[in-house]
């Protein structure tokens, strides 16, 4: 699934696009929202939180994205072949004069008013990546909100009510990086403990967002069987989550060991 980075470079590919463009084109395969006629409408920006993409118009309307697992936005010249979308897995087109933004295999979309973004979105915990973000704040909420404190580590980060904007990857990465068992409970890390794992994640995301996906940095995601960077034990995997939510956390069994007497998740 597609990560906070994803979405900011997406969002800001979009805003370059269509940001202060009047939508000559806006078709919106999904459900009952067929009949909602956009064109016309100025697009004041894009932005994204979390996981979520939000087109934002200057006369209060949203039109909101979520990619789940497949989903993607490309943007093509407004009148050539790649901009027609005419294929079933595109879900969305909207386009200006020059440019047009179509959105494949998305996983959710909804069109509110500007003004009732919280009732999609205010189930979410802070957004990783923004600018204001309350550090300190957004530890605590990391180990309480949710399912509260009992659960895994690995588990609350992925946990999109505690921190938007991390998935699989970034979980491994900041987990592995400050040697943190996965499945220790998150309510036996303090929260300087799990600040610094936000930080952590939130400035790998940042290197992806400034210079793009190729400068993301895998010591533990993916590498399953491989030697661990550090200490060269072979890297093992273990779900988080249960099914059908259920995801993979690479770790390295021994830089990552679990400390005894702390409790873990099982």
């Amino acid at each position: 699934m597609p990560e906070g980075d994803v979405l900011r470079l997406t969002a800001a590919r979009l805003d370059a696009a269509l940001r202060g463009a009047v939508l000559v084109r806006a078709e919106l395969r999904w459900g009952g929202l067929g009949d909602i006629d956009l064109t016309g409408r100025e697009v004041a920006e894009v932005v994204a939180y979390g996981k979520n993409l939000l087109v934002r118009t200057t006369d209060g309307w949203t039109v909101h994205a979520h990619l789940r697992m497949e989903g993607r936005w490309y943007v093509a010249r407004t009148g050539s072949p790649e901009a027609e979308g005419r294929a079933p897995r595109v879900r969305a087109v909207l386009a200006s004069a020059r440019w047009t933004a179509l959105g494949e295999n998305l996983g959710m979309l909804n069109v509110v008013r500007s003004r009732d973004e919280r009732r999609l979105l205010g189930h979410l915990g802070p957004d990783v990546l923004a600018d204001a973000l309350d550090v300190r704040a957004a530890a605590l909420r990391l180990r309480d909100a949710g399912d509260g404190p009992g659960v895994s580590v690995s588990e609350a980060l992925l946990d999109q009510r505690r921190v938007a904007g991390i998935g699989t990857i970034y979980a491994a990465e900041s987990l592995f990086a400050r040697r943190t068992d996965p499945w220790r409970t998150v309510g036996t890390l303090d929260a300087d403990e799990l600040a610094a794992l936000l930080l952590t994640a939130r400035r790998d995301m940042t290197v992806a967002v400034m210079h793009g996906l190729e400068a993301r940095e895998s010591r533990v995601h993916g590498r399953l069987g491989r030697p661990c960077v550090r200490c060269r034990t072979a890297i093992a995997v273990r779900q988080a989550r249960r099914p059908p939510e259920e995801r993979p956390i690479f770790f390295c069994p021994r830089c990552q060991a679990p400390q005894p007497g702390v409790s873990r998740s099982v």
